[in-house]
């Protein structure tokens, strides 16, 4: 019965049916791959996002400390105001890193006026809030590395061969890395 089986076509049948549960085993190891290392972006996504979003909260208090001692320098003011509004509105990382030089230009203007007001410098709110900025700026530059990180070894998998076959089945494009002005 067994050599009937398997000279009738059953060989043939069971290498075709193994081909294909290799297949299928492929697809499904490459998909959840592809799908934990997307969900890692998007997680540390979300970091910079959080990092981002502190370092605005911390803008307005800093601004109003100095304001109550270099109330003429209004255009600084609605620089930082309007730097910290594009960041806010801010949908991908391209726009999030544009609208984050614009910020830490933004920021060094209004921290540079602090240098002309000896009283500015010496104020505890003052220095408080530029020791919170700093906090901020080291958590951000250490989400922006993770996420980055996470992109670069992200955009391997979908590229390599034969995991560069699945993705356009999964419908998964290439992340962008979130680079921000030297």
């Amino acid at each position: 019965m067994k050599k009937m089986f398997l000279a009738g076509g059953g060989g043939l049948l069971l290498v075709i049916g193994a081909v294909v549960a290799g297949a299928g085993l492929f697809l499904w190891s490459t998909y959840n791959r592809i799908v934990t290392a997307e969900t890692a972006v998007d997680g540390a996504w979300a970091q910079v996002e959080n990092n981002l979003q502190r370092r605005g909260d911390l803008i307005p208090n800093l601004v109003e400390t100095v304001k109550g001692y270099a109330a003429h320098e209004k255009e600084v003011f609605e620089q930082v105001a309007s730097a910290r509004s594009r960041l806010a509105g801010a949908a991908t990382p391209a726009e999030a890193a544009a609208a984050n030089a614009g910020m830490t230009s933004a920021l060094g203007r209004l921290l540079a006026i602090a240098e002309n007001y000896p009283e500015l410098k010496a104020n505890q709110n003052f220095i408080a809030l530029q020791d919170e900025l700093a906090g901020s700026e080291n958590r951000l530059a250490t989400a922006r590395r993770d996420y980055n990180e996470l992109v670069r070894a992200f955009n391997t998998i979908i590229v390599r061969f034969p995991a560069n076959l699945a993705p356009g089945l999964f419908g998964r494009q290439a992340r962008t890395f979130f680079e921000a002005e030297s």
